[in-house]
Protein backbone atom coordinates (compact mmCIF):
# COMPACT_ATOMS: atom_id res chain seq x y z
CA UNK A 1 0.00 0.00 0.00
CA UNK A 2 1.38 3.39 -0.91
CA UNK A 3 1.02 6.12 1.66
CA UNK A 4 -1.81 8.51 1.02
CA UNK A 5 -2.80 11.96 2.17
CA UNK A 6 -6.53 12.62 2.35
CA UNK A 7 -7.18 16.35 2.17
CA UNK A 8 -10.52 17.44 3.64
CA UNK A 9 -10.93 21.01 2.41
CA UNK A 10 -14.01 23.02 3.21
CA UNK A 11 -15.40 26.11 4.85
CA UNK A 12 -15.24 26.61 8.58
CA UNK A 13 -18.02 24.61 10.31
CA UNK A 14 -18.61 22.35 7.29
CA UNK A 15 -17.97 19.22 9.34
CA UNK A 16 -14.36 18.44 8.44
CA UNK A 17 -13.18 17.65 11.98
CA UNK A 18 -16.11 15.34 12.69
CA UNK A 19 -15.58 13.65 9.33
CA UNK A 20 -11.82 13.32 9.94
CA UNK A 21 -12.43 11.43 13.21
CA UNK A 22 -15.05 9.21 11.61
CA UNK A 23 -12.77 8.48 8.66
CA UNK A 24 -9.81 7.72 10.91
CA UNK A 25 -11.90 5.18 12.85
CA UNK A 26 -13.37 3.69 9.68
CA UNK A 27 -9.90 3.20 8.17
CA UNK A 28 -8.63 1.60 11.38
CA UNK A 29 -11.62 -0.70 11.90
CA UNK A 30 -12.40 -1.69 8.31
CA UNK A 31 -9.12 -1.34 6.44
CA UNK A 32 -6.65 -1.95 9.32
CA UNK A 33 -4.84 1.23 8.26
CA UNK A 34 -3.49 3.89 10.61
CA UNK A 35 -4.11 7.48 9.58
CA UNK A 36 -3.14 10.48 11.69
CA UNK A 37 -5.29 13.64 11.64
CA UNK A 38 -3.52 16.95 11.20
CA UNK A 39 -5.72 20.03 11.40
CA UNK A 40 -4.92 23.60 10.44
CA UNK A 41 -6.72 24.56 13.67
CA UNK A 42 -3.83 23.07 15.65
CA UNK A 43 -1.50 25.72 14.23
CA UNK A 44 -3.70 28.81 14.56
CA UNK A 45 -4.57 31.04 17.47
CA UNK A 46 -8.31 31.02 16.95
CA UNK A 47 -10.68 32.98 19.16
CA UNK A 48 -14.22 34.27 18.91
CA UNK A 49 -12.86 37.82 19.06
CA UNK A 50 -10.40 37.73 16.18
CA UNK A 51 -10.82 36.71 12.53
CA UNK A 52 -8.25 34.48 10.86
CA UNK A 53 -6.87 35.99 7.68
CA UNK A 54 -5.30 34.30 4.66
CA UNK A 55 -1.89 35.75 5.60
CA UNK A 56 -2.17 34.13 9.05
CA UNK A 57 -2.78 30.73 7.47
CA UNK A 58 -0.06 31.12 4.85
CA UNK A 59 2.44 32.09 7.55
CA UNK A 60 1.99 28.78 9.41
CA UNK A 61 1.04 26.51 6.53
CA UNK A 62 4.64 25.32 6.09
CA UNK A 63 4.49 23.95 9.66
CA UNK A 64 1.43 21.87 8.77
CA UNK A 65 3.19 20.60 5.64
CA UNK A 66 6.27 19.61 7.65
CA UNK A 67 4.17 17.75 10.20
CA UNK A 68 2.38 15.85 7.43
CA UNK A 69 5.72 14.88 5.88
CA UNK A 70 7.05 13.72 9.27
CA UNK A 71 4.03 11.45 9.79
CA UNK A 72 4.36 10.02 6.28
CA UNK A 73 8.05 9.30 6.88
CA UNK A 74 7.21 7.09 9.86
CA UNK A 75 4.82 5.07 7.74
CA UNK A 76 1.32 6.35 8.47
CA UNK A 77 -1.25 7.90 6.18
CA UNK A 78 -2.52 11.39 6.97
CA UNK A 79 -5.93 13.04 7.02
CA UNK A 80 -5.50 16.80 6.61
CA UNK A 81 -8.34 18.96 7.97
CA UNK A 82 -7.91 22.32 6.24
CA UNK A 83 -9.61 25.51 5.09
CA UNK A 84 -7.63 26.55 2.02
CA UNK A 85 -8.58 30.04 0.92
CA UNK A 86 -5.95 30.93 -1.66
CA UNK A 87 -3.91 29.57 -4.50
CA UNK A 88 -0.63 30.18 -2.66
CA UNK A 89 -1.69 28.08 0.35
CA UNK A 90 -2.91 25.34 -1.99
CA UNK A 91 0.35 25.40 -3.99
CA UNK A 92 2.44 25.28 -0.82
CA UNK A 93 0.60 22.17 0.34
CA UNK A 94 0.51 20.35 -3.00
CA UNK A 95 4.15 21.15 -3.73
CA UNK A 96 5.27 19.85 -0.33
CA UNK A 97 3.29 16.63 -0.83
CA UNK A 98 4.03 16.01 -4.51
CA UNK A 99 5.81 12.71 -3.75
CA UNK A 100 2.65 11.20 -2.22
CA UNK A 101 -0.81 10.24 -3.41
CA UNK A 102 -3.17 13.11 -2.56
CA UNK A 103 -6.90 12.42 -2.37
CA UNK A 104 -8.76 15.74 -2.49
CA UNK A 105 -12.17 15.86 -0.83
CA UNK A 106 -14.29 18.99 -0.75
CA UNK A 107 -16.49 19.11 2.35
CA UNK A 108 -19.57 21.27 1.84
CA UNK A 109 -22.94 22.20 3.20
CA UNK A 110 -25.29 25.13 2.52
CA UNK A 111 -24.23 28.53 3.83
CA UNK A 112 -27.24 28.89 6.12
CA UNK A 113 -26.28 25.60 7.80
CA UNK A 114 -22.62 26.69 8.05
CA UNK A 115 -23.73 29.85 9.84
CA UNK A 116 -26.03 27.89 12.19
CA UNK A 117 -23.20 25.51 13.08
CA UNK A 118 -20.78 28.39 13.56
CA UNK A 119 -23.10 30.08 16.10
CA UNK A 120 -23.74 26.80 17.90
CA UNK A 121 -19.99 26.07 18.25
CA UNK A 122 -19.25 29.31 20.12
CA UNK A 123 -15.53 28.97 19.41
CA UNK A 124 -15.22 30.75 16.08
CA UNK A 125 -15.23 34.35 14.99
CA UNK A 126 -18.73 34.95 13.58
CA UNK A 127 -18.43 35.37 9.82
CA UNK A 128 -15.60 32.86 9.41
CA UNK A 129 -17.90 30.30 7.82
CA UNK A 130 -19.22 32.72 5.22
CA UNK A 131 -15.78 34.15 4.39
CA UNK A 132 -14.12 30.75 4.09
CA UNK A 133 -17.00 29.49 1.95
CA UNK A 134 -16.62 32.46 -0.38
CA UNK A 135 -12.84 32.18 -0.71
CA UNK A 136 -12.41 28.40 -0.63
CA UNK A 137 -9.69 27.30 -3.04
CA UNK A 138 -9.82 25.46 -5.34
CA UNK A 139 -13.47 25.60 -6.28
CA UNK A 140 -13.21 22.62 -8.66
CA UNK A 141 -11.02 19.61 -9.37
CA UNK A 142 -11.72 17.47 -6.31
CA UNK A 143 -11.73 13.69 -6.35
CA UNK A 144 -14.93 13.78 -4.31
CA UNK A 145 -17.37 16.39 -2.97
CA UNK A 146 -19.41 15.54 0.11
CA UNK A 147 -22.33 17.50 1.54
CA UNK A 148 -22.37 16.97 5.30
CA UNK A 149 -25.97 18.13 5.60
CA UNK A 150 -27.08 15.31 3.30
CA UNK A 151 -24.67 12.58 4.42
CA UNK A 152 -23.68 11.32 7.86
CA UNK A 153 -20.01 11.18 8.87
CA UNK A 154 -20.14 7.39 8.43
CA UNK A 155 -21.59 7.69 4.91
CA UNK A 156 -18.94 10.28 3.99
CA UNK A 157 -16.20 8.01 5.37
CA UNK A 158 -17.46 5.08 3.30
CA UNK A 159 -17.44 7.18 0.12
CA UNK A 160 -13.86 8.32 0.76
CA UNK A 161 -12.75 4.74 1.43
CA UNK A 162 -14.17 3.69 -1.94
CA UNK A 163 -11.61 6.05 -3.52
CA UNK A 164 -8.74 4.43 -1.66
CA UNK A 165 -9.26 0.95 -3.18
Amino acid sequence: MSLKVILLNGASSSGKSTLAKSLQNHLKDNKKQKYIIISIDDFLDMTINKPVYEDDVFEISHLLCQKVLNILKIGHGVIVDHVITSERIYKQLTEALKEYALIMVQVTCPLNELEKREKKRKDRYIGSAKASCEYLYPQKGYDLTLNTLELSPKECSEKICELLN
